[in-house]
């Protein structure tokens, strides 16, 4: 196991002061003439599970520009979120940091000021970037923090349909258009970090319909049946413990999967949102190019968490399960030579390496202890040493959401609910990606489950001495 130190939360604001001190003076309090880094587009969805992409091999849903951007550029197929819930996952983002260590996530306070000022957007924008950010943040913070972080922010909420100015507006599209704006707005010989974060495709809780698309979207997928996961029968279901079939996870799922009508109606749905949020980067990459600036703007395409559509009698996300856990993740980088492009890279990454991947892009100080690491030598196509483990966490305290833990390897994955340690879980991914059979109670696995068990208590000793835990 190759755990990353943390520091502690008084060191933030410190080495976040000390890295802007490594920026040459030309940079800082404004544009350089000369500034030749690259611009930085961060694009965010939410709730788009891992194989919800042509790329990614999935033969029904319509992704056009990102699979183009995985030709042009690098895709990830090992990626994963600390923290499957938006609120901690989008902190995550943000900061660098563990949740057990950012101590965020919903019903917490926001994030404090040193941990808004050690963001990126922030070291960014104190290093000279124009940094803007555009719809769904998903993340308390101090009241007047977001004027720190960006120079313009347009944040927005639900519904997907909107009234402006007397004429129906899908928010998908909306957001688009303001990413436009904000890139129409640059000034010569500023670079730009422009974080756009689209609500697409997560479900609208509150309407019956869940999904909401476009409506010249509304006969795509008409003419195909879209099969369900493996684990998605019923007997699976039924054979897990009463705690884990008495969760919002089912609840949700009968107002989307409980019949195979609604189940096909809600994927296609979900996949729909999916083609315009797709459709409404494409409108954004097509203005870098009107702009002049394609050439030098880096394009990092990611989710806050993943999905289940019906995998294990579920819906939502929130456990430690590969589809609530494992994201899409792209990387398109107009300067990397055309033998480093259309790679797909296995090694494991995490929400939190953004941070230190979009700092070291735009020259700065990466500082140390951070969890996550750099991807730039990644994405060059260089072999580095790498982790073999990742650590993933789900800490709310909510009565319908267990509270979970889980140590991935490259092959085992092992979970276990504080709340309920009667129960493990441990699969061999390697022989059986879905997830479907426990390995726990196998005598064969005695030595392993206890191997991981410590591993699992280091993690978190490491990332509850970086702070205060999640408990503030």
């Amino acid at each position: 196991m190759r755990p990353r130190p943390t520091p502690d939360r008084r060191a933030l604001l410190r080495v976040a002061i000390v890295g802007l001190a490594t920026v040459p003076a030309a940079w800082r309090g404004g544009a350089a003439e000369t500034d030749t880094r690259p611009n930085i587009l961060l694009v965010l969805t939410d709730d788009q599970r891992w194989n919800a992409l042509g790329a990614a091999g999935n033969p029904v849903i319509v992704t056009p520009t990102l699979d183009r951007m995985a030709r042009e550029g690098v895709r990830f197929e090992n990626a994963f979120v600390t923290t499957p819930i938006c609120a901690a996952s989008r902190a995550s983002i943000l900061t660098g940091l563990y949740e057990r260590t950012h101590g965020y996530t919903f019903t917490k306070p926001p994030l404090t000021r040193a941990l808004t000022l050690a963001s990126y957007p922030s070291l960014l924008r104190r290093a000279g970037y124009r940094t803007g950010f555009v719809g769904k943040l998903g993340v308390a913070v101090e009241k007047g923090t977001e004027a720190e972080l960006f120079d313009v922010f347009q944040p927005s909420s639900l519904p997907y349909f909107q009234e402006i100015a007397g004429e129906k507006k899908y928010l998908t599209d909306l957001q688009a258009g303001q990413a436009i704006e904000f890139l129409r707005g640059a000034r010569a010989g500023q670079p730009f970090c422009l974080s756009v974060s689209f609500w697409a495709p997560h479900a609208d809780d509150d309407k019956k319909e869940q999904y909401f698309w476009p409506v010249d979207l509304d006969d795509l997928y008409g003419d195909v049946t879209i099969q369900p996961p493996p684990t998605s029968e019923p007997a699976f279901f039924e054979s897990l413990p009463e705690f884990l079939r008495k969760t919002m996870n089912r609840e949700r799922w009968y107002w989307r999967f409980d019949t195979p009508a609604k189940y096909q109606q809600m994927v296609k749905g979900y996949y729909r949102m999916i083609t315009a949020a797709d459709r409404a980067l494409g409108r954004i990459l097509d203005e870098l190019r009107r702009q002049g600036v394609e050439r030098n703007t880096v394009v990092v395409f990611t989710s806050d968490n993943g999905a289940f559509l019906g995998d294990r009698g579920y819906a939502e996300k929130w456990t430690m399960h590969e589809p609530s856990i494992r994201v899409p993740f792209i990387v398109l980088d107009p300067r990397l030579p055309a033998g480093a492009r259309g790679r797909v890279r296995r090694e494991m990454i995490l929400n939190v390496d953004i941070l230190p991947t979009v700092l070291e892009l735009a020259g700065l100080a990466v500082r140390a202890g951070l969890p996550g690491a750099s991807l730039a030598p990644l994405i060059a196509g260089r072999d580095v040493g790498w982790r073999d483990e990742v650590f993933t966490e789900h800490l709310w305290d909510h009565p319908a959401i267990p509270r979970t833990e889980a140590v991935r390897t490259e092959r085992f994955k092992y979970i276990r609910y504080p709340q309920h340690p009667e129960f493990e879980e441990l699969y061999d991914l390697a022989d059986d990606f879905w997830e479907t059979q426990n390995l726990a109670a196998h005598e064969s696995q005695r030595a392993r489950l206890a191997e991981l068990r410590r591993h699992c208590d280091e993690w978190i000793r490491r990332l509850s001495a970086a702070g205060k835990g999640a408990e503030r």
